[in-house]
C-alpha cells in the first residue's frame, strides 16, 4: 500500500514510473464534468472509473482483494473511509470472483485499520492486499467521487 495526494507527487518519489504516469494522465484529463463511467488508458492494462457512491457503514461492507490488476483510488470530492489489514487474506474467503471479476471478499480481520482519505488522496493497494474502501467516516453517508485505476499487474 503507497499513500499520497495527486497534488504532491513529488512527496513520493518511490512511487513506480508507470503507476506515477497513470496517476498524471488522470489528475490532467478528468474534471468535476467527466462523467462517470469507464476510461481506457491502455486497453485492458490500464484503465479507470469514476464513480459516484454513497459510501456505507464499514460494519456492513466486507473487506476485498484482488489477484490480477492493483487499485489506485483517488478520492476528487468528498471523504472516504478505507480500511486495510496486513495480514494475508487466504484463510476466511467468504466469496471467490477472481477468475471472473479479479476480487474476493473475505471475513472483516481483526486487525482492521481505517485512515480517511480526502479530496485528491490517493491510495494504491497491491495484488492481494486485502482494504475496504467507501466507508462512512462518523456514519456519515455524504457522497464521495472518486476514480479508481486498475493496472495489471504484469504492466509495471
Amino acid at each position: 500500500m503507497i499513500i499520497g495526494n495527486i497534488e504532491y507527487l513529488e512527496l513520493v518519489p518511490y512511487l513506480p514510473a508507470k503507476i506515477k504516469q497513470a496517476i498524471e494522465y488522470v489528475r490532467d484529463n478528468v474534471n468535476g464534468n467527466t462523467p462517470t463511467g469507464k476510461y481506457e488508458i491502455d486497453g485492458d492494462k490500464v484503465f479507470f472509473m469514476v464513480s459516484e457512491n454513497v459510501p456505507r457503514l464499514a460494519s456492513n461492507a466486507d473487506p476485498e482483494y484482488h489477484q490480477r490488476y492493483l487499485d489506485v483510488q483517488i478520492v476528487l470530492e468528498g471523504q472516504e473511509g478505507m480500511s486495510v489489514a496486513t495480514l494475508p487474506p487466504y484463510t476466511e474467503v467468504m466469496e471467490d470472483r477472481l477468475a471472473n471479476g479479479d476480487i474476493a471478499f473475505v471475513a472483516t480481520p481483526v486487525e482492521e485499520t481505517m485512515f480517511v482519505a480526502h479530496k485528491h488522496d490517493f491510495v494504491i493497494f497491491y495484488p492481494h492486499e486485502v482494504h475496504k474502501p467507501l466507508c462512512a467516516i462518523d456514519g456519515k453517508l455524504d457522497k464521495v467521487r472518486k476514480i479508481v485505476i486498475k493496472m495489471d499487474v504484469n504492466y509495471l
